[in-house]
């Protein structure tokens, strides 16, 4: 059988470049660091890594969710620190306030400081984050969420942003809330708050249970302390209550107590009760302690302090403790005891202001610790993803060395063999 020189010449190169893209195939392994460097290498590989590849970005953008989350939390925290710090020198003012040592013009050098105080928890209200948007707004983070009232009322401030909470989903199955609204901040109180009682006088003017209009002060000098809880199990704590003065056929100051029910209507608790001052009165299972001498009319109501008409707005109680700081007091018994009752309502509803705030902050706290969690979670997850891709395309090095030589002899060997056969001529032996 005779073979051509072409023949031997196709076969040689084709054995030299089938060597050659070999030896290419497992320098380019080595020189990416990758097993599988082309879908062809290894299909089933290559199709599952892809689907690792996928479920790698997604816990990914997880990650970065949770930055940005943390971010917002971080941020709305240290707000809440800050106003958690104003409102207790707020308390420290009005205790300082409430001393009977101190003249007209002492109260008003404390009504200046807490209007600071008060300007200050407005500006922590309607504080940013770092992309502008407001911490406090809810869904409507685009404008200052708390606005100043026309002419500046009794509120002073009224909330203008929505009762949503803002969430960002940081894994696959959880939704987390990363800043609470204004009015769930600033307007609220605890659902533990016990009772808040305000000194009204009894006339069309007054407040009525369930709104919230202005305060009509007592005409006579009648001052409170308290109320606390005695009975808790009574079948009337919890609703709120009315206590009226009036007189009796002899002139003598008397008082009632009724119960406002869920449906309006109210039940007596007390009928003409003659008044002592300095004593403390008990119905519905809470206590209050009287001073002074009312007018008939006067009237005093209490509620539970997340009751619906009470007052649960940190930026009015602090503008009812100014307004009452600045009013003249010296040689009226009537202004004295409002303000006396004013300064006791506020202090208690600061009180229970600084409950919710340090609510919602450890509320803050509890889902940053979530995130650090979670982030633990997300980054093994990220591991198992690292070392699932590297046994389906890493590179053994070990092996490609190995292979990496073997196929450098193999090509130097077809190209000596080809070297040694395109000698072989009936030529040379002429």
């Amino acid at each position: 059988m005779r073979i051509s020189t072409v023949t031997m010449f196709e076969q040689s190169v084709s054995s030299m470049n089938r060597q050659q893209g070999d030896f290419l195939k497992v320098g380019q392994q080595i020189a990416s660091g990758r097993r599988v460097v082309n879908p062809s290498d290894d299909p089933q590989a290559s199709s599952r890594a892809v689907g690792v590849s996928q479920a790698k970005a997604i816990t990914q953008q997880f990650a970065d969710a949770r930055v940005s989350a943390r971010n917002s939390l971080s941020q709305a925290e240290s707000v809440l620190n800050s106003v958690s710090d104003a409102v207790t020198s707020a308390k420290t003012l009005l205790v300082q306030a409430a001393s009977d040592t101190l003249s007209d013009v002492d109260r008003q050098s404390v009504a200046s400081e807490l209007r600071g105080i008060y300007e200050t928890l407005v500006g922590q209200a309607n504080a940013t984050d770092g992309n502008g948007r407001y911490l406090f707004g809810g869904y409507r983070d685009d404008s200052p969420p708390f606005a100043r009232t026309a002419g500046e009322g009794v509120q002073g401030t009224r909330y203008e942003g929505d009762e949503n909470t803002r969430e960002q989903r940081i894994d696959a199955s959880r939704l987390l809330p990363v800043a609470d609204n204004g009015k769930a901040i600033f307007q609220s109180v605890p659902s533990g708050a016990g009772y808040v009682a305000r000194a009204e006088q009894s006339s069309p003017e007054a407040i009525s249970i369930g709104t919230q209009q202005d305060h009509v002060r007592n005409e006579g000098s009648v001052t409170f302390t308290g109320p606390s809880r005695v009975d808790p199990g009574n079948e009337h704590f919890g609703k709120p209550f009315e206590l009226t003065f009036g007189e009796d056929g002899d002139g003598n100051p008397v008082y009632s107590v009724s119960a406002v029910n869920v449906d309006g209507t109210t039940t007596v608790l007390a009928n003409e009760e003659l008044y002592e001052s300095g004593k403390a009165v008990s119905f519905g299972g809470i206590s209050i302690t009287l001073e002074g001498e009312p007018e008939v009319g006067d009237q005093i109501q209490l509620r539970p302090a997340n009751a619906a008409g009470a007052n649960q707005d940190l930026f009015k109680s602090l503008k009812d403790a100014i307004d009452v700081l600045e009013m003249d007091q010296q040689g009226q018994p009537e202004n004295r005891a409002h303000f006396r009752n004013t300064i006791n309502s506020v202090m208690r509803e600061l009180d229970n202001s600084l409950d919710n705030v340090l609510t919602v902050r450890a509320s803050m706290g509890a889902r940053l610790n979530e995130l650090d969690v979670v982030d633990a979670v997300g980054s093994n997850r990220m591991m198992n993803y690292d070392k699932t891709l590297s046994d389906l395309v890493d590179l053994d090095y070990n092996e490609a060395i190995a292979e990496y030589s073997l196929r450098q002899v193999g090509l130097q060997a077809a190209q000596k063999a080809f070297v040694d056969v395109k000698g072989l001529s009936l030529f040379n032996f002429l």
